[in-house]
């Protein structure tokens, strides 16, 4: 068998094997046998480039970041539904449309995801598409090839076929995802929809690939050479094509179908994607013709709406959980109430305002319903229950983990615990003390950091310097090997600069750069711990609430202990970076495009060094910006508000040693300032 034969062979398989694992969930080989399959077609085509096409299960995560998604067209208008919320405005539908006669409803679940059209010229997947306004979407075809339950090639298709979809993410998925982003200190995503089509406009594909999304089709929008009398043949027809498609009730009583509908809200929760509704249409194509439709609307489809179902309980007890960022989140302990198919014994109270904002006490009656059919909340108080004797809830002062005194956001509802060392943000704060802009230990990531602290192995930052190789070796999928190469990470992190502790210890309010200026400014960790407000507030890019922040947390025992025992073992608490200099002060920088001779980040660090400031984005504030190649947007806003630019060599030039280099262009900028 020549090369060109074992790449298609090979094609074929993995492709028949993803559609056993993501449409079917059938798998029949292990993950080990498909990589290594996956490996071989990798190996094959890097040998013969030349034979590589869009449709190879290689090209799932293919292609380069966009700088934009292109708008397209759609052939068919991607309609949107007439929502009814009531068994009544059903019936209405349904006297609409049958005027008296039989007509049979295809029922399906509404799927709370993002619609996308997808398109096949001869059986290969050319292009997808979100929903836009219904006649024109964004190009989001990179994003939509990293879906493994979207067929990249079709057997037997006809010439041309647009189908239409809902792109969503499991829950089960949402959930470790959100955990994830959690760990590393990043704002959560508020629910499945928002993430789904969050992660569908991603413009760099390898983004959207991480998220595990997932689609269902429901319809086909175009098809040439193939007509079909109803809309169930259509979808039998693409399972057959091997689409992951939607499933259905087909009946022609509407009190059977109304029941469907009950029965598909009370197992709602049993599904592994998020549904806000169930979707009744008309089978028959040929009456779907008839009916026609509106500038919004199908008059032959209709969405149920569930509406949440509320109930009464009692408030037994207010429990404060501590969230792995810190963040105190109290929970009334309710009566239990059936909702939605559960039964309810918890709702969340969000926070301190939502609290006093419906004044909910211990003993108060209150109404219950499960926001966005998932969360149990309170929605209010039954003030003629409440009992004699309640009073006002506040949040304890103190973290019920650890003891130390919790504060509120600046700039936000929420109260945080305070504790360097605290139990309950052990993991949160592991992950970011070992990530690259703080300690930047190489092989200890998120997974790894669960794993030590599940064994007991570690309690603060400061144990990860105690840890041994047979303790490491013995993780699950860590081996000697793995367990040296960390122990050797860990070990080369004890000579960072004091900015990267700094910034490792994770204070509130700073950030890499405050960290750079605090280490060049006090020199030593003993130094800056004994700083006064005063002090710190005169300097530069250090306000009022950052110096409190950094006051209180080297006052606080836990932080002392964790500083004294880091010392302990011989991590560095000096700054050893080159004097900041004043050459540059006053001025702001941006710098947008690629740097031939370093990183924009190293850049940045440079001028920093040297007195500027480095900023995101282009202001009349800001002095100069320095343009690589394939600078964009910032660069051209800098040309339109006649701010000064500098190429890579002028810049070069800007921060050498040399004063016959950089006094030229200094001037200029300053005279221009």
């Amino acid at each position: 068998m020549d090369s060109l034969q074992q790449i298609e062979q090979l094609r074929r398989e993995l492709n028949h094997h993803n559609y056993l694992y993501y449409v079917l969930d059938q798998p029949t080989i292990s993950d080990f046998e498909y990589d290594r399959m996956l490996r071989q077609l990798e190996e094959l085509e890097q040998a013969h480039p030349e034979w590589i096409t869009p449709d190879s299960p290689t090209q799932r995560v293919g292609g380069k970041p966009l700088d934009s998604f292109t708008q397209v067209v759609h052939r068919v208008p991607l309609q949107s539904l007439q929502d009814v919320f009531s068994p009544e405005e059903l019936m209405e539908f349904h006297q609409r449309v049958s005027q008296g006669g039989t007509t049979e409803y295809l029922l399906e679940p509404k799927v709370d995801g993002l619609s996308v059209a997808l398109e096949y010229e001869n059986g290969v997947f050319v292009r997808g598409a979100t929903r836009g306004d219904g006649m024109v979407g964004e190009d989001v075809t990179e994003n939509l090839r990293t879906i493994r339950s979207i067929p990249m090639v079709l057997e037997g298709a006809p010439e041309t076929l647009i189908v239409r979809g809902e792109v969503y993410m499991p829950r089960k998925t949402f959930e470790r995802l959100n955990q994830e982003r959690e760990l590393r200190g990043e704002p959560l995503f508020a629910n499945p929809r928002n993430a789904a089509a969050g992660s569908m406009r991603q413009l760099d594909p390898k983004v959207a690939a991480s998220r595990g999304l997932d689609i269902l089709i429901f319809n086909i929008q175009y098809v040439n050479g193939i007509s079909f009398t109803s809309d169930s043949d259509s979808l039998d027809y693409l399972r057959g094509l091997r689409f992951k498609v939607i499933d259905y009730v087909k009946s022609t009583d509407m009190a059977e179908i109304q029941k469907e509908i009950q029965k598909l809200g009370d197992q709602r929760e049993k599904y592994p994607f998020d549904i806000d509704g169930a979707v009744v249409k008309v089978n028959n194509l040929s009456v779907r013709e008839t009916l026609g439709e509106t500038a919004k609307f199908p008059r032959w489809a209709a969405a149920f709406k569930y509406p949440p179902e509320q109930k009464e309980s009692v408030v037994r007890d207010i429990v404060v959980q501590v969230g792995r960022t810190g963040v105190l989140t109290p929970k009334a302990v309710v009566d239990p109430v059936r909702l939605a198919g559960t039964t309810v014994t918890n709702a969340t109270l969000h926070n301190q305002d939502f609290i006093t904002e419906k004044d909910i006490r211990i003993g108060d009656t209150v109404v219950v319903q499960k926001a966005g059919e998932i969360i149990p909340e309170i929605v209010s108080v039954v003030i003629a229950k409440r009992p004699e004797g309640t009073v006002p809830y506040e949040l304890p002062h103190q973290c019920p983990v650890c003891g130390a005194p919790v504060a509120r956001d600046e700039d936000g509802a929420h109260v945080r615990c305070t504790g360097a060392e605290c139990p309950a943000q052990l993991l949160r704060n592991l992950t970011h003390f070992a990530s690259r802009d703080a300690m930047d230990i190489e092989g200890l990531g998120p997974a790894v950091v669960e794993g030590l602290v599940q064994a007991g192995l570690v309690h603060t930052p400061a144990d990860l310097y105690q840890l041994q190789q047979e303790q490491v070796a013995a993780l699950d999928r860590m081996g000697q090997k793995s367990a040296e190469n960390l122990l050797s990470a860990i070990e080369r992190s004890k000579s960072n600069d004091l900015s990267k502790l700094l910034f490792a210890f994770g204070i509130r309010q700073v950030g890499q750069k405050a960290a750079k200026v605090l280490a060049a400014k006090f020199g030593s960790l003993e130094a800056l711990a004994q700083a006064g407000v005063e002090e710190l507030t005169a300097i530069d890019d250090i306000g009022p609430i950052t110096a409190e922040y950094l006051t209180a947390w080297f006052a606080s025992p836990q932080s002392q202990h964790l500083m004294h025992s880091l010392a302990q073992a011989g991590v560095n608490t000096l700054s050893t970076a080159a004097p900041v200099g004043d050459r540059l002060a006053g001025l702001t920088f941006v710098l947008t495009g690629e740097l031939s001779h370093c990183s924009r980040k190293e850049a940045g660090g440079m001028l920093e060094t040297l007195g500027a400031k480095v900023s995101g984005s282009v202001s009349k504030k800001t002095s100069c910006v320095i343009a690589g190649e394939a600078a964009g947007s910032k660069l051209r806003k800098a040309n339109e508000l006649g701010i000064p630019v500098l190429d890579e060599a002028q810049f070069l030039q800007l921060v050498s040693d040399d004063p016959q280099q950089y006094q030229p262009i200094l001037t200029d900028l300053t005279t221009q300032k």
